[in-house]
């Protein structure tokens, strides 16, 4: 978004159906002056009349509303008039976990959580969590939403396999778009994929669970949360435990723990690409899919030192492009590739086959 467009406050609807939520929702940003509330409605239907007429940056919504609720708002919002759209909602409960990741998969932006005693009670880290994924949100070119997952990809050109490789591991690391990525990469994986994931996606504490679930219910292979000193086995995706990072330890088994070690994310992309670098070496293959800020960065770089394998997804494909543009930008992506391709690529990759022509667009990242 140019600087021009952006002298003025982002323009935020905010859709609940408690007068009071509504309220404070609005307090925790009047002392943001980057952001202007410009409306607020009760319901998705009374939301959807507003936007032609406000012309939002930004769409806060809840979740569950009487008449029209937030997934069919944010449906409809797509096909109408797409705007970026933020779910503000309290952590998901295992009958609940479809809804708020459908919505996602069909065109919000990202998650913020409300606090556990609901926003009666809010946190300036709230406040700033809240504030932080407008801007975000708003920097976001919302499109009538695109099914990368039904997209057949084109085969990838490759080279003969290279003497000694033998790949063991894939990590892979997503932050804002990632649910619908990761969703993606999963889908298309054979059910028999010889190799196990290890999955770094950024999210609001409460929300892993309802995340594997959903994830569970398309992916080809098996989804669960990662368990400390348990090994790692094929065809298995494993995502951090709430509030946890994800990692190897130095035996190759799942290690999970709450310290932040300098790690500006809990789990953090760059700490578990490292561990598979150290582990693994080239036996390593690592992916970094759309997100925003660095995360990740560092560690597939590690991995391409050691000489293993390095994906970033492509630009046009990204919901943001910070974390995979910051991959290219650095020289650890090998492979660039769209959304599509990238499963398919994993699968080459894991049976020994190597990329004949690598892409990567250095400098491109924004």
């Amino acid at each position: 978004m140019s600087g021009a467009a952006r002298r003025r406050p982002i323009r935020v609807l905010l859709v609940d159906d408690s007068t009071l939520a509504l309220e404070i929702v609005r307090r925790m940003l009047e002392h943001e002056p980057a952001i202007s509330v410009c409306g607020t409605a009760h319901d998705g239907a009374e939301a959807l009349a507003l936007i032609p007429r406000l012309m939002p940056d930004v769409v806060c919504t809840d979740l569950y509303m009487p008449g029209m609720g937030g997934l069919e708002f944010t449906r409809e919002v797509m096909a109408l008039h797409p705007v970026p759209i933020l779910v503000l909602s309290i952590a998901v409960q295992r009958e609940h976990a479809d809804t708020i990741f459908e919505m996602l998969d069909a065109g919000a932006v990202d998650i913020v959580a409300k606090p556990r005693g609901g926003l009666c009670e809010p946190s300036a880290g709230l406040a700033g969590e809240l504030a932080s994924k407008i801007k975000v949100a708003a920097g976001v070119v919302a499109l009538r939403r695109r099914r990368h997952r039904a997209v057949a990809a084109e085969p990838l050109p490759l080279a003969a396999a290279r003497p000694g490789l033998r790949p063991r591991i894939v990590g892979i690391a997503a932050s804002t778009g990632g649910p619908q990525a990761i969703e993606t990469v999963l889908h298309h994986l054979p059910r028999d994929f010889p190799l196990p994931v290890l999955c770094i996606q950024h999210i609001a504490e409460g929300f892993m669970e309802g995340l594997v679930q959903w994830l569970a219910r398309s992916a080809s292979i098996s989804v669960c949360i990662g368990q400390d000193g348990r090994p790692p086995l094929p065809a298995t995706a494993y995502f951090a435990p709430d509030g946890m990072h994800l990692e190897l330890d130095a035996h190759g088994r799942l290690r999970c723990s709450p310290e932040l070690r300098g790690q500006q994310h809990r789990p953090s992309a760059d700490l578990a690409l490292a561990s598979l670098a150290r582990v693994h070496g080239r036996d390593a293959i690592g992916v970094v899919l759309t997100g925003m800020g660095r995360d990740g960065a560092a560690g597939l770089a590690e991995i391409a030192a050691a000489g293993g394998a390095t994906i970033a997804q492509d630009e046009e494909t990204s919901v943001v492009f910070g974390m995979p543009g910051a991959a290219i930008q650095n020289g650890a992506a090998r492979l660039v590739l769209p959304l599509g391709q990238i499963a398919p690529a994993l699968e080459r990759l894991a049976h020994g086959e190597s990329p004949a022509h690598p892409t990567v667009a250095k400098g491109h990242a924004r």
